[in-house]
């Protein structure tokens, strides 16, 4: 029979002996029972905990459902395409004309169609039951909603159709775009392939081609990802600790009882386990608030419905069993350099200063990893996607774990101060861990968004290019289906509100013979058409009255003008789109031609040919023009954009009204900005929640000695100036640090993509801006539970 161990040697053998999974599972188990058990304290402990943690996982649960919403949305966008730049088919029982009356509404895209089905078999467009009569429209739910509002009085001007019906979810992209159907008749004259169409199916005619992927594009999304997910994981990891300092106290009274050091920690790490698997069920909660709360926002343009919001079940499953396996790593690296004891826990007397080596590992391994990237470019192919997720990961973390050193160090030193500043700098002395542990979340975000701002203003202008539109010149330019009679259109934007300069021009194609498909012309020449003051824009001409032909040289184009503008001579249009499609429509050159010198015309272009006065132009000619009105806006007249969109939807409902840009952006690079920032809006919601949260956990295991405090004498004025101090040092810290590191990290990513090294500082200072902006006002907000607990009656006890 073997000898029993000593009492003095037992503990040793326990410490000794690795423990077993029974033995993992059954301290796990009783920290739960504890954490549930626990009376009162225990479950608002509990309560604080799984809200934090069920935040955290409700934003996780969004990102994962992310890249499904977006696929969902594209292929809603493919489903319903009506394009076809293929042959144009002839009139069946299976085609359906379908016209683009896009428009625009105080800055919102506004999907318009007009339909007119030619047979019982006509293609549905999806979300529809059935197409509406001539001067009948279905709308979408939103845009419904806005036409019945004051706020749509000048969009319901434009649209003059009665509604009788909706659009379902399967035919929109989002629960806010704005789009309708409108039934129309005597749209197949205006086939032109691009703007009108006859169609026999709904969705691309052809598969998209593979384009190699941008591997600049790659790289923000990839440290967009990151960015984003990386305060939310230190949320979590922050949330399992709520309680600390009571939990502490407990374990030492398990120690009491005979439980090994290595047992306690086990049991907290049991506690922490069962408030992530409570965050679970309330992030889970949450999520699915969050969803259905997501149908009735727009965020940046850009709604989806809640349908769209599902979680991949692999990343679902991913989130549902990393949280709990890291709330209870988390606790035990906590507890790792804390002793407890059967009659305290040492973490009580002041603790041992923070090492600095270890910590400036993290960065600097980020930093490593990212190196050899520096230089790549776009034009040595992808960025190792493992490096630059470890790299900027690390260097983040690193934010983490420099923090609580820079907090401490910075509070040891500070000097005297009014009564406020000595209770709020002697806190942080005695617990700069926790308050470290609560602007870290902000830290990171904002070193993240810094880096991030650094890197999108760094290369836009490789995805920004110019128009050559002069935006000084014109403002506003509508352009007219082919066959739209020019010159009444004109006249019609000269009494437009705040319309101040219009100039039309007509264009249509001349040729030497017929144009067939497979048997292109020998010479061609542009013909333009516009009164003698719009010409004057294209041209400098000598003297001009109406009737007066012009041939314009010493522009781009003008090799063949010379060559044809002989006087008799009959010219053929170009009628292969238009109501005059497939029908020989010719021009006799008069005998009296006038020069004209080419000039910048309003688009940048200095293109030559001929140029006619309306008497000049007979009907074969202006059924063949595509016209142009050019507009001078006046853009202090309130919604004047909107009225030169009034009357070109007057003139004709296929007429397009676009507002003018000097430049323009690749859409790729605008899509993920633009999920940058509602990423970003998503990431300080959770901030600021989380943020309240934990001051009020804090709160809460202060109240015993804040009601002391007031007993005492202390005035609540200076208290709650304490409370504001305890949180501004070391937020200050925080974003300093985050500052010095989402510089470091942007310089980097600049590099890597072999763009110009520059700091764009109002976006520094932005970002800064707004890190500090959340951390006041969830102080503000924690002021009025401050004053509840400042009340003498908070020291009793039982």
């Amino acid at each position: 029979m073997s000898a029993r161990p000593s009492p003095a040697t037992a503990p040793t053998e326990a410490l000794r002996a690795a423990p077993s999974i029974p033995q993992w599972a059954r301290d796990l188990r009783m920290g739960a029972k504890f954490a549930v058990t626990g009376g009162r304290e225990g479950w608002v402990r509990l309560l604080l905990t799984a809200v934090g943690v069920g935040l955290g996982v409700a934003l996780l649960l969004l990102t994962t459902a992310i890249p499904s919403a977006l696929a969902v949305r594209h292929q809603r966008d493919q489903d319903r395409q009506d394009y076809t730049y293929g042959p144009q088919r002839p009139k069946a029982a299976n085609t359906l004309v379908i016209g683009d009356a896009d428009t625009s509404y105080h800055g919102k895209d506004v999907r318009g169609r007009l339909v007119e089905p030619e047979g019982p078999r006509a293609p549905i467009a999806p979300g529809l039951t059935g197409y509406p009569a001539p001067g009948d429209m279905v709308v979408s739910p939103a845009l419904k909603e806005l036409l019945d509002s004051g706020d749509g009085r000048l969009l319901r001007e434009r649209l003059p159709y009665r509604i009788v019906g909706t659009i379902g979810e399967s035919g929109l992209i989002g629960s806010h775009e704005l789009a309708y159907y409108a039934g129309a008749k005597n749209l197949a004259p205006r086939i032109n392939g691009w703007q009108t169409a006859r169609i026999t199916e709904f969705g691309p005619q052809q598969p998209a081609r593979a384009e190699s992927p941008d591997p600049v594009l790659l790289l923000l999304v990839l440290v967009v990802f990151v960015v984003l997910l990386m305060p939310v994981a230190v949320f979590i990891a922050a949330a399992v600790r709520f309680g600390g300092e009571r939990r502490d106290r407990r374990l030492a009274a398990l120690r009491l009882v005979g439980s090994d050091s290595h047992m306690t920690r086990r049991i907290a790490a049991g506690e922490a386990l069962a408030g992530s698997l409570v965050g679970l069920v309330f992030g889970t909660v949450f999520f699915l608030l969050g969803r259905q709360l997501a149908g009735s926002v727009e965020v940046m343009d850009v709604s989806v419905f809640p349908s769209y919001l599902n979680p991949a079940p692999a990343l679902a499953a991913l989130v549902a069993v990393a949280v709990p396996a890291a709330a209870v790593l988390v606790t035990l690296f906590a507890l790792r350099g804390v002793v407890i004891e059967p009659l305290g826990v040492v973490r009580t007397a002041r603790p041992r200063r923070r090492r600095l080596w270890w910590r400036l590992l993290l960065p600097l391994g980020g930093l490593a990893m990212l190196a050899p990237m520096i230089g790549q470019g776009r034009t040595n192919g992808s960025f190792n996607e493992y490096l630059v997720i470890g790299g900027v990961l690390l260097l983040l973390v690193g934010v983490t774990a420099l923090l609580p050193w820079v907090v401490e160090s910075v509070v040891a030193r500070l000097g005297n101060g009014g009564v406020a500043w000595q209770l709020a700098v002697r806190r942080l002395q005695l617990s700069s861990g926790s308050a470290a542990r609560m602007v870290n979340g902000i830290a990171v975000a904002v070193a993240g968004a810094i880096a991030m701002q650094m890197l999108l203003a760094g290369v836009q202008d490789d995805y920004t290019k110019s128009t050559g539109q002069d935006t000084e010149r014109v403002q506003m330019q509508v352009s007219l289906p082919r066959g739209v009679p020019l010159i009444p259109a004109a006249e019609k934007f000269t009494t437009t509100r705040g319309v101040r300069k219009v100039t039309a021009l007509g264009t249509a194609e001349l040729a030497d013979r017929t144009w067939q498909r497979g048997k292109e012309p020998n010479a061609a020449t542009q013909l333009t058409v516009g009164t003698c003051a719009s010409l004057r824009e294209v041209a400098r001409l000598p003297s001009c009255r109406d009737g007066d032909v012009f041939v314009s040289t010493g522009g781009d184009t003008d090799g063949d003008a010379v060559k044809l503008a002989r006087p008799g001579r009959v010219l053929h249009l170009d009628t292969s789109n238009g109501p005059d499609a497939g029908r020989d429509a010719v021009w006799t050159v008069p005998a009296r031609l006038k020069q004209a010198r080419t000039i910048t015309g309003p688009i940048g272009d200095t293109s030559g040919g001929l140029l006619l006065t309306p008497a000049a132009a007979d009907a074969q000619v202006n059924r063949t023009l595509s016209g142009s009105v050019y507009l001078g806006v006046d853009d202090s007249v309130p919604d004047a954009h909107e009225y030169v969109r009034n009357t070109a939807a007057a003139v004709d409902p296929l007429a397009n009204a676009a507002l003018w840009a000097s430049t323009e952006r690749s859409t790729q690079f605008t899509s993920i900005r633009t999920g940058l920032f509602v990423g970003a809006v998503c990431v300080l919601a959770l901030i600021g929640a989380s943020l309240l949260v934990s001051q009020l956990e804090q709160l809460r295991e202060r109240r015993r000695l804040l009601s002391a405090l007031v007993a005492f004498g202390t005035r609540r004025r200076t208290l709650s100036l304490s409370v504001l101090w305890q949180t501004a040092i070391p937020i200050a810290l925080g974003l300093l640090l985050s500052s010095a590191v989402g510089l470091t990290l942007g310089v980097v990513l600049l590099k890597m993509v072999g763009a110009t090294v520059s700091v764009d500082w109002p976006s520094v200072l932005s970002m800064t801006g707004v890190g500090a902006g959340v951390v006041l006002a969830v102080t503000l907000l924690s002021l009025p539970p401050l004053l509840r607990l400042m009340r003498p009656e908070g020291l009793r006890t039982e």
